[in-house]
């Protein structure tokens, strides 16, 4: 295997294992500010992240393209050890907030730098397809080893994939020269001087950003910002729902559920020759299902919703990743959808929560992914 392929496969292992430890624990986290801000507390702990990774995920693309994909890896690696160095010390809401936010800008960096190097294997389908497993696994991982051990230390996950991270980037330091030396990554030195140079790069991206949003590619954006944005209400106000029906446990097994259904799934999805419209399809009716379920099942619910995203999800990367465009600015904006949906619906969801039960909040999420569903291009 290559030496940077890799490297990304463990890489997201950690990262989003620590990322997904935080959930399971939103409410003791937040409990100190819930007679001042209410259940909105949980709501920005859980979309700090996903606001950082959204404000970061376009531009590291678009600089992913010009300085190569493995300073951009690295960057993720680091800013994720940071951040959950941060999380572990701190019971201040808003250092904890900023935290959230400086993992999501690791996400950022991380993911198109990522996706753009998985696209040019030889088979990209089967590349894809395994690291959409890792990543379902490193999530799974986080929120089931979260609900164990948060009996016997509340952030004890948080620990353990924040040394996992920093274990992760060791192999960088063996390749120092490769990081900062651009003809190492095969970039042009004298393209990458001069800031009319960076700043003409950044004009012809977003030119091209124009072509890539438009009519024909809509179905794609819209239905991944839809499909990501009802697994965010989900998960994070679902502590809030279960939190006198569910143990730590079992809501921690519940959530792992979903993403240990997303790692079967899309491995799946990434070796069979199927169109990517069907792939699709096929995806976003499954997680409608779990969606509606998991209001009264959620063990089934959850686990449909996951196995429903996993296909889903490398339907719209294989998609995307065939598209006429470069490949790290087409994964950063496909990666911007997927952190707008995680970040913005649960916001939105925060709103509703002052007019809405929770339940009726579910009712509409699972109304929300049946029109994805619906959606022709």
């Amino acid at each position: 295997m290559h030496p940077d392929r890799l490297l990304i496969y463990v890489a997201v292992f950690a990262i989003m294992g620590l990322s997904n430890a935080v959930i399971p624990i939103l409410p003791e986290l937040a409990a100190r500010y819930h007679s001042m801000y209410g259940e909105f507390a949980s709501s920005l702990l859980f979309s700090g992240y996903f606001l950082g990774a959204l404000a970061t995920m376009l531009p590291f693309g678009i600089l992913s393209d010009r300085f190569g994909n493995l300073k951009f890896i690295g960057l993720g690696i680091a800013l994720t050890v940071v951040s959950g160095v941060f999380i572990f010390l701190s019971e201040n809401l808003w250092i904890l907030i900023f935290s959230r936010f400086v993992e999501g800008a690791a996400c950022g960096a991380f993911f198109p730098a990522a996706f753009s190097s998985l696209s040019k294997c030889k088979d990209p389908g089967r590349c894809m397809g395994e690291f959409t497993f890792l990543f379902n696994a490193g999530l799974a991982a986080g929120a089931l080893f979260s609900g164990l051990l948060a009996d016997i230390f509340l952030k004890s996950a948080v620990l353990i994939f924040t040394l996992f991270a920093l274990l992760s980037g060791i192999p960088l330091l063996y390749r120092l020269e490769e990081l900062f030396n651009p003809k190492k990554t095969g970039t042009n030195p004298k393209s990458l001087s001069g800031q009319d140079s960076l700043k003409s790069h950044f004009k012809h991206s977003f030119i091209k950003i124009t072509g890539l949003i438009s009519r024909r590619n809509s179905g794609i954006w819209l239905g991944s910002f839809l499909l990501n944005g009802a697994v965010g209400v989900l998960i994070a106000y679902y502590p809030d729902y279960s939190l006198e029906i569910l143990s730590k446990a079992r809501l921690g097994g519940a959530i792992a559920s979903l993403y240990i259904c997303a790692m079967v799934t899309s491995l799946l999805a990434g070796r069979f020759k199927v169109k990517e419209k069907t792939i699709i399809r096929i995806g976003l009716a499954f997680s409608a299902l779990g969606a509606f379920f998991a209001i009264k099942y959620p063990f089934f619910g959850f686990s449909s919703l996951g196995g429903g995203s996993g296909v889903a999800m490398v339907g719209f990367a294989l998609a995307v990743a065939r598209m006429n465009a470069d490949r790290g600015l087409a994964m950063g904006l496909f990666n911007t959808t997927i952190y707008a949906g995680l970040s913005l619906l649960p916001i939105v969801a925060g709103f509703l929560t002052e007019t809405l039960s929770l339940k009726e909040l579910f009712l509409v999420n699972g109304c929300i992914l049946t029109v994805a569903l619906l959606l022709k291009n």
